[in-house]
């Protein structure tokens, strides 16, 4: 009878240490690949001309350790700010041409950095070193006679942490936060609620602990029907964000398109607004 009693025991305890053993292998995989995740880069390298973008220019930044960043350039009409744009997590340069058509169109000026490993850039994104070539992508516009408040940080979903951080950093005129997140770690928790992701993550963009050290006017552009980043998370950190500021919802905007529900119109009003002269 002992043995009769041990024999379903000691199978659930071998299926038990399965079960466990499997769930830290999918953990481990998780941590392991983490980086390509979160980073979903179309390598390859488009010329803005071949796309049809006019005043469009595209030049390589070197960085201080090797890598070749490609840029796209667009001047500014005189009065209009410079947008140095920071964009999302998958795609590349080319993904954002209609985008880009339309704040030319509108007069905005635009440095548009390609992260490492998207769009013809050599290497491999991180937080640490995307921080690193925003700030350099910065220092390269005040070295060409830019103004602090001549510089209108943007940051598209993903770039919205990149440029939250550089914005405690670095005087600017303005920052425009497009589709943005509370951190990457409550976007991983809400994507992956069986992975332990808060004690693994590595890059983790938390921008509601940064915002607070934003000084310079914030104007935050949502979509209530974006799937990727919930429009509460824009609610909350427009909340925790500085006055001056302001919250722009569509109600009928996604995650990548809130260009094509008017938001280039809201952005040149509100910068018209906080930038006088702009």
């Amino acid at each position: 009878m002992r043995g009769t009693r041990q024999a379903p025991m000691s199978m659930m305890m071998h299926t038990t240490a399965v079960l466990l053993g499997a769930y830290g292998l999918v953990v481990f995989a998780a941590w392991a690949g983490q980086r390509r995740l979160l980073y979903v880069p179309n390598t390859e390298r488009v010329a803005p001309a071949s796309l049809g973008l006019k005043g469009v220019v595209e030049a390589e930044m070197a960085t201080p350790d090797g890598a070749h960043l490609v840029t796209w350039r667009i001047a500014a009409r005189p009065g209009r700010p410079t947008l140095l744009y920071f964009h999302g997590n998958a795609g590349n340069l080319a993904s954002r041409a209609n985008r880009v058509r339309r704040y030319g169109e509108a007069g905005f000026g635009l440095l548009m950095l390609s992260y490492r490993g998207y769009g013809g850039s050599t290497g491999w994104p991180s937080e640490a070193l995307n921080l690193a070539d925003a700030r350099q992508a910065y220092a390269l516009l005040r070295s060409q006679g830019l103004e602090a408040r001549d510089i209108v940080l943007y940051g598209e979903s993903l770039g919205s942490g990149v440029a939250v951080q550089l914005a405690t950093e670095q005087p600017v005129g303005a920052v425009v936060l497009d589709a943005p997140y509370t951190s990457i770690v409550d976007v991983a928790v809400r994507s992956y609620p069986f992975l332990p992701v808060r004690p693994l993550l590595a890059d983790r963009y938390e921008s509601s602990r940064h915002i607070a050290g934003v000084k310079a006017p914030v104007l935050v552009l949502h979509g209530v029907r974006d799937q990727v980043i919930p429009v509460d998370m824009g609610r909350a950190l427009f909340a925790a964000a500085n006055e001056p500021k302001r919250l722009e919802i569509f109600p009928e905007g996604r995650h990548t398109d809130l260009d094509e529900h008017g938001a280039v119109k809201v952005v040149a009003s509100w910068l018209s607004e906080v930038l006088p002269g702009k």
